[in-house]
C-alpha cells in the first residue's frame, strides 16, 4: 500500500470507533507504521530469507552477482554501515551482515574477552542479532522521519512537484535490513541444545545460520591449532535440528551454512559408526591414520577397526584423540561439503589457512563434480595476512613464469622497503579484485569479513588517543573526527538526531499537540550542524 491508502486506511479505522479516537491523526498513525515495518524477528528472518534465495538465484545465473558483508559486534556499528552503503551505493542490494561468534565471544561475553571456544553465554548471540535489528529499523525510522520533515516543509511551501517527488520517495523506501548470516558455533551441545539456539536466532531476525562441524566442548576458533571434528552423522544431526528449527517457526526459506573445519583439523574425538564397507562412518574412518596389528600386539584399552579383513589401530594420542593422516584435509573438506549438501545444507563453508583460488577453486570443483551448483561463503579473514600472502603468490607465478625475482626476498616481502615497487602492486591489485575472481573461478557466493570492525574500533581509537593526548589536544578530534564527519556526510555528526531526538520530538507532537516539550529548538546546539 501507499502512504496516501495508509492514511485513508487509518482514517477508516478512527472513523469506526464512535468519535472516541478523534484525538488521533490518521497521517501520523500512518507514519508510525511506515516507520515500523517489520513488527517481529520472525517478519524479519522470512523478509531476508526471500532475499537470500533470490540472491542465490542471480549468483546461479551469473556470478557476477555475488554477495558481501562485514561482521558487526555492536547494533550501532551495524546501523552505521547500512547507512553508509545506502549513502555510497544507493541501495543494500547483495550487502549483508555476518555475526561473528569470534566477536561476540572477544566483546559481548559477561566473562570479559573470550577466545573463540563457546566459552561465552550462548544466548548472547541471539541477543546480538536482537539488538542489530533494533538498530537497523531505527536507522529505517530516521530516515523516513526526514522525508515526513521534509514532505511538511514541501506543503508549507506550497511545492506540488517536491511534495509529490518526496511521497514518492516515501513510498518506494528501502529499508535497512538486510540479511544476517550468524554463527551458531558447533551448536553449543548435542542437537537439541543446537535447535534450542536456532529457535531463538531465528526468532530474533536471523535467516541464516552457519555451523561448523567441530566438537561443541572442544571448539576452537578455525585459525587456530588443535581444531576436532565430529563423524558427519553426528553433524548431520544438528543440521535436521536447524531446519526442524525453521520449518518450526514457519521460515521455510531458512538458509543453513555448513563450514567445515577439517582443512585444519587433524584430529577426531571418535571413530564414525560404520554397518558397512563404504558408507559415511566408513568413509570417514578411512582417513584416520592407521597401522596394521594382529591380536598379540593389542594393549588392553587399544581400539581397533577392520579395514579390508585387517585389524587396524588408529594413531591415539594421550588426549584420547584420534589422529587423521597427513595430507588428508582437502579430501575430508571435499567429503564433508558434498555431504552436507546433500543432506539440507544451502551453502557450504570451507576454512582454510590463507586466501588463494587455486587452492579454494580445486575443492570446489571436486564437489561441483557431485553437486552442481554448490555455492561456497568464503571467509576473506583478518587472520590471514593478505599483504604477505599475496605478495609470495605474486613472487611464486613470476618464478614459475622465468621472470627475474632477485630484487625481492621471498621471506621478508612484508616489509616497508617493497611498498613502492612492481611486485606490492601486482599483488594489491589481485586483493582489490580477489572477490570478483574467487566467486567467478572458485564457486563463492559470499564473501564475508569476520572481524573487520574489531580491527577499525581499535584502529581508530588508537589514532584518535595518540594525537589528542598527544600536542594536537583537541585539534586531534576535530580535524580527525568531527572535521572529517562533517565533510563526509556521516550521518552521525548529529550525534542527538542519529539517537532518535527528532522522532521522539514528533512523538510528542502526536501524543499532546501544543503542549509538547521538545528538544530540537532553537537553543539545540545540533544546529551548528546544518550549514
Amino acid at each position: 500500500m501507499t502512504y496516501s491508502q495508509d492514511i485513508e486506511t487509518a482514517r477508516g479505522m478512527i472513523a469506526g470507533k464512535n468519535g472516541t479516537w478523534n484525538s488521533i491523526d490518521p497521517e501520523s498513525v500512518a507514519r508510525m507504521q511506515a516507520m515500523n515495518r517489520f513488527k517481529t524477528g520472525l517478519d524479519i528472518a522470512r523478509y531476508t530469507a526471500s532475499i537470500m534465495r533470490a540472491d542465490m538465484a542471480a549468483y546461479d545465473a551469473d556470478p557476477a552477482n555475488y554477495t558481501q558483508s562485514l561482521g558487526c559486534w555492536h547494533g550501532f556499528i551495524g546501523q552505521q554501515k547500512m547507512i553508509s552503503i545506502k549513502k555510497h551505493f544507493g541501495s543494500t542490494k547483495r550487502r549483508y551482515l555476518y555475526l561473528s561468534g569470534w566477536m561476540v565471544a572477544a566483546l559481548r561475553s559477561e566473562f570479559g574477552p573470550l577466545p573463540d571456544q563457546s566459552m561465552h553465554e550462548k544466548t548472547s548471540v541471539p541477543a546480538l542479532i536482537e539488538e542489530l535489528y533494533t538498530f537497523l529499523r531505527q536507522a529505517d525510522a530516521r530516515e523516513l522521519n526526514l522525508l515526513f520533515r521534509d514532505l511538511d516543509a514541501a506543503r508549507a511551501a506550497g511545492d506540488t512537484n517536491k511534495t509529490a517527488e518526496i511521497q514518492n520517495a516515501i513510498d518506494n523506501h528501502e529499508t535497512h535490513i538486510v540479511p544476517i548470516i550468524a554463527d551458531i558455533d558447533a551448536g553449543f551441545g548435542n542437537a537439541e541444545a543446537t535447535y534450542l539456539l536456532a529457535k531463538k536466532m531465528i526468532e530474533a531476525g536471523a535467516c541464516a545460520l552457519q555451523i561448523e562441524n567441530q566438537v561443541s566442548d572442544e571448539k576452537q576458533c578455525g585459525h587456530q591449532d588443535g581444531k576436532v571434528t565430529v563423524p558427519h552423522e553426528d553433524f548431520l544431526a544438528k543440521v535436521r535440528a536447524c531446519r526442524y528449527a525453521f520449518l518450526e517457526l514457519g521460515v521455510e526459506d531458512g538458509i543453513i551454512v555448513t563450514r567445515t573445519d577439517s582443512l585444519g583439523a587433524g584430529l577426531t574425538k571418535q571413530i564414525a559408526y560404520s554397518n558397512e564397507p563404504g558408507d559415511l562412518g566408513d568413509q570417514y574412518n578411512a582417513f584416520l591414520d592407521c597401522e596394521e596389528v594382529s591380536a598379540d600386539d593389542l594393549a588392553p584399552s587399544d581400539v581397533v577397526i577392520k579395514r579390508d579383513g585387517k585389524l587396524m589401530r588408529p594413531k591415539r594420542l594421550p588426549s584420547n584423540l584420534f589422529q587423521f593422516k597427513q595430507g588428508t584435509g582437502e579430501a575430508r573438506c571435499v567429503l564433508d561439503s558434498i555431504t552436507s549438501l546433500q543432506n539440507g545444507a544451502d551453502l557450504i563453508w570451507i576454512e582454510t589457512e590463507k586466501p588463494h583460488i587455486g587452492q579454494i577453486g580445486g575443492m570446489m570443483d571436486e564437489i561441483r563434480k557431485v553437486v552442481p551448483n554448490a555455492k561456497l561463503v568464503y571467509n576473506n579473514s583478518p587472520s590471514f595476512n593478505w599483504t604477505l600472502n599475496f605478495r609470495q603468490q605474486v613472487f611464486d607465478a613470476w618464478e614459475a613464469e622465468g621472470k627475474d625475482v632477485s630484487a625481492y626476498d621471498r621471506a621478508t616481502l612484508m616489509s616497508a622497503a617493497y611498498d613502492g615497487s612492481e611486485l606490492a602492486a601486482e599483488a594489491d591489485e589481485r586483493i582489490r579484485t580477489f572477490q570478483k575472481d574467487a566467486a567467478r573461478e572458485a564457486g563463492i557466493f559470499h564473501h564475508l569479513i569476520t572481524l573487520p570492525t574489531y580491527h577499525t574500533a581499535a584502529l581508530s581509537t588508537d589514532n584518535l588517543a595518540k594525537e589528542y593526548f598527544g600536542d594536537q589536544g583537541m585539534l586531534g578530534y576535530v580535524k580527525n573526527v568531527q572535521r572529517a564527519e562533517i565533510r563526509q556526510g556521516i550521518a552521525c555528526v548529529k550525534h542527538q538526531n542519529m539517537a532518535g531526538s527528532d522522532i521522539g520530538d514528533d512523538h510528542k507532537e502526536y501524543f499532546a499537540g501544543d503542549a509538547a516539550l521538545k528538544a530540537g529548538g532553537t537553543d539545540n546546539t545540533m544546529n551548528q550542524f546544518a550549514a
